[in-house]
């Protein structure tokens, strides 16, 4: 697959270009080219980044980071399967307990909440780090509902982080699963509340949270663009009415 010009493969982490390291030079120079592009589209072009993951899993796929590139490239694409087993190879090969968590929702996407509910609950979790084990309590309550089991999965969200005051990288999405659960559980005034305390926590827009209160107040969005070609409309048919007048 081809590869930008200016992309040189020195944007690679500095962990992953020392993995790489042990591979012929050149060879690296390749694997890291592709590794960059699996980063640069995974959000934007998730079944570009895939192939380029299948290009340097091909090349180097003795190598810890590119098996867990491959893998959350696969993850990207709801190729959980594939996604399992990747994950899976990186982690026999570094013994890292950091993939825990995608790996428990790549159960999920496989449609075993409750292997999914096992993994909340294995001594990997305690070596998470705080961001893992928040990841992992936004898993397990996922895996909760996805059994019907609401309460459970409020009950579960509901934690020092989430009621904590400081701003994490995580806090944003802890609120809105929080807020979102509340509401399929019927709780709509709380909700809200959340809702508005995950909105306050997301600077940068990951969540659709200012989406989801407009819809609870009542605000409909309307594009400009559509409210002008509305106008259009309506202005065409009384000049054809004025001209039969004339007529």
């Amino acid at each position: 697959m081809p590869i930008p010009e200016d992309v040189t493969g020195e944007e690679i982490d500095k962990d992953v270009r020392q993995e790489l390291q042990s591979l012929p030079k050149g060879l690296a120079e390749d694997v890291a080219k592709n590794l960059v592009m699996v980063a640069r589209l995974i959000d934007e072009d998730p079944e570009g980044a895939y192939g380029y993951s299948k290009v340097a899993l091909r090349l180097a796929s003795r190598v810890a980071a590119v098996r867990e590139a491959a893998g959350f490239a696969a993850y990207a694409n709801q190729k959980y399967s594939e996604a399992l087993a990747e994950f899976r190879a990186a982690r026999r090969m570094t013994g890292n307990v950091d993939l825990w968590p995608v790996m428990a929702d790549c159960e999920r996407g496989l449609g075993r909440p409750e292997k999914a509910l096992d993994m909340a609950g294995a001594p990997e979790v305690n070596k998470l780090d705080k961001a893992g084990q928040v990841e992992m309590r936004l898993v397990a309550a996922g895996a909760r509902r996805d059994m019907d089991q609401l309460d459970a999965a409020i009950v579960t969200l509901q934690s020092p982080e989430l009621a904590a005051g400081s701003v994490q990288p995580w806090t944003a999405r802890l609120r809105y699963a929080y807020a979102d659960a509340l509401l399929a559980a019927g709780r709509e005034a709380e909700a809200r509340e959340w809702f508005a305390k995950a909105i306050e926590a997301d600077k940068d827009g990951s969540t659709d949270a200012s989406d989801r209160l407009a819809e609870l107040d009542g605000v409909e969005f309307v594009d400009a663009l559509d409210e002008n070609e509305n106008e259009g409309d309506e202005t065409t048919p009384q000049a054809s009415s004025e001209d039969g007048e004339e007529d």
